[in-house]
């Protein structure tokens, strides 16, 4: 079975309904976007981190229209953790391509919340822009670049209740 395969059984599987649409391949939010429909959907940008020493990991998950700056990131995702007494990310940085396949099962410019089936363990962190909780629809890759998932929020947080990862809404920017 592809990756994009695994999703939509795991989805269908989990009766979370979504559609999805095939184009050519987006690794990047510029590609992605000459190919996305307007569906009235908030399309995701989603980016692996690792903490400093390499045994934390985190996906975070935003609006594509933002950037984040790394420094402000680390700051909001201390200052969540230690409210809920969890340990502080510290410096963090790009995971590895050999990071995201072991933790996540994908490729760079694959990344998403479909990830997390891959992530048996659930050793990833998720945290997600506070943007998106309150968002009717949302789009992402069904772990390939070269499909969109577009799921309701209701759905959404359905398919996030069935993995066991953490995950919370922060405000990103």
């Amino acid at each position: 079975m592809t990756r994009e395969e695994i999703v939509y059984t795991y989805l269908r599987d989990h009766d979370i309904p979504f559609t999805a649409y095939n184009h050519p391949e987006g690794k990047t939010i510029e590609e992605a976007k000459r190919w996305w429909k307007d569906d009235g959907s908030i399309h995701c940008k989603n980016l692996f981190f690792r903490n400093h020493k390499g045994n934390q990991h985190y996906l975070v998950c935003f609006h594509c229209d933002h950037e984040l700056d790394i420094h402000d990131l680390e700051r909001r995702l201390k200052e969540s953790l230690m409210a809920a007494g969890k340990n502080s990310p510290g410096k963090l940085s790009f995971a590895s391509p050999e990071r995201m396949l072991k933790y996540l099962g994908l490729e760079p410019g694959s990344v998403s919340p479909f990830g997390l089936i891959n992530d048996e363990e659930h050793h990833v962190h998720l945290f997600l822009d506070k943007v998106l909780e309150t968002a009717p629809t949302l789009s992402f890759h069904p772990n390939d670049c070269r499909g969109t998932v577009v799921i309701t929020h209701e759905a959404f947080e359905r398919y996030l209740s069935t993995l066991g990862n953490t995950y919370e809404y922060l405000e990103l920017y």
